[in-house]
C-alpha cells in the first residue's frame, strides 16, 4: 500500500508550502498530493482554496494575485505550529525540492473555466517535456477539466476526486477515461475497490489518519491512502515489516555431507 502525504504533511507541516514537504522528504516520503491552481501571471501554484483567507489570514483571490504576490504571504494560518515563516510556493518550486519523487497527485481544483483550461495547458506540458506519464497524475472533481487532460493526451494520467455515494463512482471514472479513483475514505468498501480494479483503476483513498483505518483500507485491497501524517505512517508499516521478518524462522545451515546424496 503507497503512502502520499496529504499536501505535502498536512498534519505535521503547514500545507502546501515548501517547509511541509521538504519535512516529509526528508524523512523518506516520495508520494505526494497536492492541490493546484493558477496566479495571475499564469503559473501553478500550490495551494488548496481559491482565496488566501484561510491560510494566511489575508483576504486575496489566488487568481487575481501573482506569484511574488503569493510568496510574501506567510500562510501558517489554521495550520500546525512551525518556526518559520511558509509562503505560498509554486508548483515548480515544490518540485525542485522534492526531485526523486516516485508519483504525484497533482489536485486541480475548480476555478475559472478560462483559467483552469490555462492550467490544463501548463500541467500537460510539464509531464510531456519530462515524460512524467508514469510520474504524475493529474486528478480533480471537475469533469470538464478531466476530459480536457484526455483530449490533450490520452497518455496522461488522471483520477476523479470523488465524495458522494450516488452516482456510481467507478462507472463515473471509467466514462471519463480515468486510471485512478480518489475516494472519500467513508465511501470505501471491498465491493467498491473490487468493482474498480476490474475497470483497471488504481484506488487512493483520501484522508485517512488512523493506524486502524489504514489497516482496514488495507484489507478492502486498496492501493493506497492519502494521509495528513505521511511520516509517522512510514514509520509504522516500515517497522511492521522489519518485525515481519525478524519472525520468520532461521534457515538451518545443513551440513555438506548430510547433503549430500538428497535430491
Amino acid at each position: 500500500m503507497i503512502i502520499y502525504g496529504h499536501r505535502g504533511a498536512k498534519g505535521e507541516a503547514p500545507e502546501n508550502t515548501l517547509p511541509g514537504f521538504k519535512h516529509a522528504y526528508k524523512h523518506g516520503i516520495r508520494h505526494f498530493e497536492m492541490d493546484i491552481l493558477l496566479s495571475a501571471n499564469g503559473e501553478p501554484v500550490v495551494i488548496h482554496d481559491t482565496t488566501t483567507d484561510r491560510t494566511t489570514g489575508v483576504e486575496g483571490k489566488v487568481g487575481e494575485l501573482t506569484t511574488e504576490a503569493l510568496s510574501q504571504l506567510d500562510a501558517r494560518h489554521n495550520t500546525v505550529p512551525w518556526h518559520q515563516p511558509c509562503s505560498i510556493p509554486t508548483l515548480r518550486q515544490v518540485l525542485d525540492t522534492c526531485p526523486d519523487f516516485a508519483h504525484m497527485q497533482f489536485e486541480v481544483k475548480t476555478d475559472e473555466r478560462q483559467r483552469m483550461n490555462v492550467l490544463c495547458n501548463r500541467l500537460a506540458e510539464l509531464i510531456q517535456k519530462n515524460h512524467w506519464y508514469d510520474r504524475a497524475a493529474l486528478t480533480s472533481s471537475n469533469t470538464w477539466f478531466l476530459r480536457e487532460v484526455k483530449r490533450r493526451d490520452h497518455n496522461i494520467r488522471t483520477g476523479l476526486v470523488f465524495d458522494k455515494r450516488f452516482p456510481n463512482p467507478v462507472k463515473n471514472a471509467k466514462r471519463l477515461g480515468c486510471d485512478y479513483l480518489c475516494l472519500n475514505a467513508r465511501l470505501c468498501s471491498t465491493a467498491v475497490v473490487e468493482a474498480a480494479h476490474k475497470e483497471g483503476l488504481h484506488v487512493s483513498v483520501w484522508t485517512v489518519n488512523r493506524i486502524q483505518d489504514m489497516l482496514d483500507l488495507e484489507k478492502m485491497g486498496i492501493d493506497s491512502i492519502i494521509t495528513d501524517f505521511p511520516t509517522s505512517t512510514l514509520m509504522y508499516f516500515e517497522n511492521r515489516a522489519a518485525n515481519a521478518i525478524s519472525r520468520l524462522p532461521r534457515r538451518v545451515e545443513k551440513d555438506p555431507e548430510t547433503l549430500a546424496g538428497t535430491t
